[in-house]
């Protein structure tokens, strides 16, 4: 009797499916870290949908093969939908290559009147890794330019009890020891553009002339949007600060801010 090879597990597809397996555990294992971490944002969820998408796609593959081998519109669809996430993955890379060397060092920036560092969540009365890091930049060039005002911008986040803008000011203050007078505090704003527009007049109000340079402080995948919205707002002058972004969570904000300016792109931010 002949035996009919079983193409599902031929050596092109076997590797296929131990790349699925590896894929899959990487995207769902850092995204489970991230949310034990206290992390939940598209950035965070997307891996996860990947990973686990990937993983199931690993278990059902003969399955799967089956399906596609049944009819030519299976095969068909199979194909469309491997075609559509490589597209999406090479827009991805194509954005991710654009944030790179995004900003200026502490040290490169001008002369400016005031320094406004852009919100990025708090936890339990302290910054978030991503807004520390943001804040000792700030304080960074702060002691390069003692004259410039710092304003701090947001508002209160889901479940805390203080304002962004309070906790990043007393962050300053206590390990930096930025002096208070120094501080202009933004309590209301919710995005980055209400941080930008919402921080303008507290500035305005303290001596800042309206067309005197100053800088922009964020993280080096935020800048790109930031400064359009600045771009948008007609406010000239600014100087992007570049953060760096902790390692940890790097490359899922990078795919946070993918969306994000989407969605600020959809929405005319930008």
């Amino acid at each position: 009797m002949t035996l009919k090879a079983d193409s599902s597990i031929s050596p092109d597809r076997g590797l296929a499916r131990t790349l699925l397996a590896v894929v899959g555990v990487l995207l769902l294992g850092d995204a489970l870290l991230l949310m034990g971490m206290g992390h939940f944002n598209v950035g965070v969820v997307v891996p996860a949908v990947l990973g686990a998408a990937a993983l199931l796609l690993c278990w059902k593959w003969r399955a799967a093969q089956r399906w596609r081998a049944e009819k030519p519109g299976h095969a068909w669809l199979w194909r469309l939908g491997w075609s559509g996430l490589t597209l999406w993955l090479l827009s991805l890379l194509w954005f991710w290559s654009r944030l790179f060397s995004l900003g200026l060092e502490p040290q490169q920036v001008p002369q400016v009147q005031a320094i406004v560092v852009l919100g990025s969540g708090t936890l339990n009365g302290h910054p978030r890794p991503v807004l520390a890091k943001r804040l000792d930049t700030a304080a960074e060039l702060a002691k390069l330019q003692p004259g410039a005002l710092i304003a701090v911008c947001g508002g209160v986040d889901w479940g805390e009890t203080e304002s962004e803008a309070e906790v990043m000011a007393r962050y300053l203050e206590q390990r930096h020891g930025i002096a208070p007078g120094r501080l202009v505090l933004e309590k209301l704003s919710t995005s980055t553009e209400l941080n930008i527009k919402l921080s303008r007049p507290f500035l305005l109000e303290r001596g800042m002339a309206a067309d005197a340079p100053w800088a922009m402080v964020s993280s080096d995948f935020h800048l790109m949007r930031a400064m359009d919205m600045a771009k948008q707002q007609n406010l000239p002058n600014a100087y992007p600060v570049a953060a760096p972004t902790p390692l940890t969570t790097r490359f899922n904000a990078w795919l946070r801010e993918y969306f994000a300016m989407a969605s600020s792109w959809l929405l005319g931010e930008v």
